[in-house]
């Protein structure tokens, strides 16, 4: 369907949007919990990566009491690998608001989408134009960057006041009458056509009135200053057998970076201290137990949103004590094999393939 008003920059965008946009699942019909499950997978993701995710998610959980009848662990297995663990947790924690509060139907209006767990201002939405068509603007990094070079926009986009000025243009410029499909248009336009270098103006359906394309400009605009240096930190693991080749894995509280999820333990490595020494003295703080470092394992670099670490795993007995969680909620013994069942993070995950993929006892 191609809109009467085409001359307006909405009319144009919605025009071109219709015409070109991607053919994604989530876009097939306007069901509000699998725009709320694409939603919530699409944040600080794109979206080649999370499709795979999406897919199985929704086979797994195709209705919101499926998710709220599911158990924890097996929404973060289904989620390992996505990151940013605390959405598939909040994701859990919200169909069961949704379930006891709303009787299984997500709520429409945005200041009650943002009553539920890990819903902000941005994610109620892009729900609530998209499922429900009501005209609130989305702002992301996309947005933020046609928007910045469509007014001409010099400031850094980092601050505050900056990121106000173009939510009021958003909001300015959102369709009325379709307000699900311009949000999702002015996306869909900064992530395939106004890239953050070399954008395709020449087939910018907002090229004509872009103050950066017609000053030249596209290069420069918009500015985002530096960003701080992430920290790095050298991280010290043990991998606890006995003498039947069992291991001992620990669950991160859910409150906890990571959270729900299983791990090997140890932690940072302090000043002047060998990473050896590290990881005697996390297991013993965490585990209450006094261990044989034996021999190193693996060594691998891995980076986080907000810090870089360096991994080192060493196989160990325990020398004396009965571990107990003191850090952790829950410690189990598993085999190898049994490695698979438990949700790991990114990194763990890399420790237990090596160790199913060789002989290491």
């Amino acid at each position: 369907m191609v809109l009467a008003d085409y001359t307006s920059p909405a009319g144009k965008l919605l025009n071109w949007y219709r015409e070109h946009k991607r053919n994604l699942p989530f876009r097939e019909n306007k069901d509000p919990y699998l725009i709320w499950i694409s939603e919530i997978m699409l944040q600080q993701t794109r979206v080649d990566q999370m499709l795979p995710y999406y897919r199985r998610f929704v086979e797994a959980f195709p209705t919101v009491h499926d998710l709220a009848n599911a158990d924890q662990q097996e929404v973060l297995q289904l989620w390992e690998g996505l990151g940013y663990y605390s959405r598939a947790r909040n994701l859990h924690a919200a169909s069961k608001q949704i379930v006891d509060e709303y009787g299984g139907i997500l709520p429409e209006s945005k200041d009650e989408l943002q009553k539920l767990k890990g819903i902000g201002p941005y994610t109620s939405a892009a729900i609530s134009s998209i499922a429900f068509n009501h005209p609130n603007p989305v702002v992301d990094g996309n947005v933020e960057r046609v928007l910045a070079r469509f007014k001409g926009i010099e400031d850094d986009l980092r601050k505050q006041q900056t990121k106000k000025e173009i939510g009021q243009i958003a909001g300015q410029m959102i369709s009325q009458e379709h307000p699900g499909d311009f949000n999702q248009a002015i996306m869909e336009l900064g992530a395939m056509v106004c890239t953050p270098k070399n954008p395709q103006c020449n087939v910018c359906p907002l090229s004509a009135d872009c103050v950066a394309f017609k000053t030249v400009r596209t290069d420069e605009v918009p500015y985002k200053s530096p960003a701080k240096k992430r920290p790095h930190h050298e991280i010290g693991i043990g991998i606890i057998h006995d003498e039947n080749g069992n291991l001992l894995i620990a669950k991160r509280p859910d409150d906890a970076m990571l959270g729900g999820l299983w791990e090997f333990p140890g932690g940072k490595q302090k000043e002047e201290e060998s990473i050896e020494e590290t990881v005697t003295r996390e297991l013993h703080e965490e585990l209450g137990v006094h261990i044989d470092v034996e021999q190193p394992f693996m060594k691998l670099k891995h980076g986080y949103s907000h810090f870089t670490v360096n991994l080192h795993a060493y196989l160990c007995r325990i020398r004396s004590g009965n571990p107990e969680p003191k850090s952790s909620t829950e410690i189990k013994w598993v085999t190898v094999e049994e490695l698979s069942n438990y949700p790991f993070p990114k990194a763990n995950r890399k420790l237990t393939e090596a160790l199913q993929n060789r002989l290491w006892i």
